[in-house]
C-alpha cells in the first residue's frame, strides 16, 4: 500500500521519440524494458505492489510526428535504490514502434522541500497565531471526558499487534490495517478490533481467525484490497465490511462504521472460483452499489431500460466475438474485432463511456483502459487483476 506520506523522492525524467505515441506506450515502456534489469528486489512493478514506489504521472506533447514528455515517479526507498531505478530508465530505447531517448533530469529530495515550507510556516505561527489569554475550560473539561470515554489500547501476540481490550475474550474479531483504526474504533464504543500492521498477515492474526468469527473492515482504496487479498489466502476470514470508497478505517464517523459493520457480507459472495477475491463483485455488487449488476438482471419492471440494454449488448458481443465502445447512452461509438482492442485503445473516442468485449482483460489492459477514463468494462475475464482502478467498474459477462 502506497502512501504519499512516505514519499522520501522525485525522480524527474525527460525523453523525446521519433514518432507519435501516447501515454500507455510511455508507461508499457517503462515496465517492459526495465523488468529483470535490476533484479527483483529493484523490479519496478514488484516495488509498485509493495507499496514502495508511488503512481507514474506522464505528460506528453506531440508535434511535427515527435513526441516529447516529462515523467514524474514518487520513490520511498533508499537514496542508492531510487539512483538505481533512475539510471535503468536511461536504458529504455524504444517506446511503441518509435526509437526513443530517456534522461535523468533531477531527483528532488522532498523531505528538504518539506522542511523549507515547515521553516516558513513556522515562522509565521510564531509571529500571528499564538493566542495568550484563550483558555475554554468547558472545552478542556469536554476533551478530558471524551478521553475518558475510549478504552485502553493493549498490544497482543508475540507480533505485539494493537487491539481493542475484548479481541482476546470476544467470540469474535473485526481485523483492521492499522492502529489509527482500532483508536477510531475504540472512541465509538467498539472494543474487538484488532490491526494487521502491513500487508504481511501475522501470525497472531492467523491463530485468532482459527479460533473467531473475524470480520475484515479495510480502508477502500487499492491498499485495502491488496490486505483483503492476503488475509483471504492465509486466515480464515468469515465476513467482509465494506465501508465507503476512498475512505479511510481512522477518519470514518460513527456511520460510516456502524452502518457497514451491520451490513457485512459472507466472504463466500467475494470469492472467485479459484478461491481468490473476485474484484468484479467486490467493487460493483458490493462497494458501490452498481446500477448495472453483475449478475443477469431479472426480467421484471424494475429493470432500467439501460441494464436491458447493455444485457442485450453483452449477448451479442460473445456470440460474435466482438469489442464496442458504447456512449453515456450506451449507444454503439465503435466496433472492432477483439483481438484489436489493444490497437482500437489508442484511437479511442472522448464520447466513449465504456467497452465490451469478449476479450478477457488483464491488468495490461486494464491499466490502458484506466488512462482513458472509462466508466466501466464489461468482459467474460478479468485475468491476474492485482490492482483494479478505483473509477474504472468491471462488470463479468455472464
Amino acid at each position: 500500500m502506497y502512501s504519499p506520506e512516505t514519499t522520501k523522492y522525485q525522480i524527474y525524467i525527460e525523453f523525446e521519440a521519433e514518432g507519435v505515441v501516447e501515454k500507455s506506450d510511455v508507461v508499457g515502456a517503462i515496465f517492459g524494458q526495465t523488468e529483470g534489469l535490476l533484479g527483483e528486489d529493484l523490479d519496478l512493478r514488484d516495488l509498485q505492489r509493495s507499496g514502495r514506489i508511488g503512481r507514474i504521472d506522464v505528460k506528453i506533447i506531440s508535434k511535427k510526428g515527435e513526441t516529447k514528455g516529462e515523467i514524474l515517479i514518487y520513490s520511498s526507498i533508499d537514496k542508492a535504490e531510487t539512483a538505481l531505478l533512475a539510471a535503468s530508465l536511461e536504458t529504455i530505447e524504444r517506446v511503441g514502434p518509435c526509437s526513443s531517448v530517456f534522461h535523468v533530469k533531477k531527483i528532488e529530495d522532498i523531505r528538504i522541500s518539506k522542511r523549507k515550507k515547515i521553516v516558513e510556516r513556522a515562522k509565521e505561527i510564531l509571529m500571528i497565531s499564538f493566542d495568550e489569554g484563550a483558555i475554554d475550560t468547558n472545552d478542556i473539561i469536554d476533551e478530558v471526558r471524551e478521553y475518558s470515554r475510549i478504552e485502553k489500547l493493549i498490544e497482543i501476540g508475540e507480533d505485539k499487534l494493537p487491539a481493542g481490550p475484548n479481541v482476546e475474550d470476544s467470540d469474535a474479531i473485526i481485523v483492521v490495517e492499522g492502529r489509527a483504526d482500532v483508536i477510531n474504533l475504540l472512541r465509538y464504543g467498539i472494543k474487538n478490533a484488532v490491526a494487521v500492521e502491513g500487508t504481511n498477515v501475522p501470525k497472531t492474526i492467523i491463530d485468532l481467525c482459527k479460533t473467531k468469527t473475524a470480520t475484515a473492515f479495510l480502508d477502500g482504496d487499492r491498499g485495502g484490497d491488496l490486505i483483503l487479498s492476503e488475509l483471504l489466502q492465509t486466515a480464515e476470514i468469515d465476513f467482509v465490511a465494506i465501508g465507503p470508497r476512498g475512505r479511510s478505517v481512522e477518519d470514518m464517523s460513527r456511520k460510516e462504521i456502524i452502518k457497514p459493520l451491520r451490513n457485512k457480507v459472507p466472504v463466500e459472495i467475494i470469492l472467485g472460483h479459484d478461491g481468490s477475491v473476485d474484484f468484479n463483485i467486490y467493487t460493483t455488487a458490493i462497494y458501490e452499489e452498481e446500477k448495472v449488476r453483475i449478475e443477469k438482471p431479472e426480467k421484471n419492471d424494475n429493470v432500467s431500460i439501460a441494464e436491458k440494454e447493455l444485457s442485450r449488448q453483452m449477448n451479442e458481443i460473445k456470440e460474435a466475438d466482438i469489442t464496442r465502445f458504447l456512449t453515456k447512452d450506451y449507444d454503439i461509438l465503435n466496433e472492432y474485432p477483439s483481438d484489436e482492442l489493444e490497437a482500437a485503445l489508442k484511437k479511442i473516442s472522448t464520447d466513449a463511456l465504456g467497452i465490451i468485449t469478449s476479450k478477457s482483460i488483464d491488468q495490461a489492459l486494464l491499466d490502458q483502459i484506466a488512462m482513458h477514463e472509462l466508466d466501466f468494462v464489461a468482459a467474460p475475464d478479468f485475468k491476474g487483476i492485482i490492482k483494479k482502478p478505483v473509477s474504472v467498474k468491471l462488470l463479468k459477462i455472464p
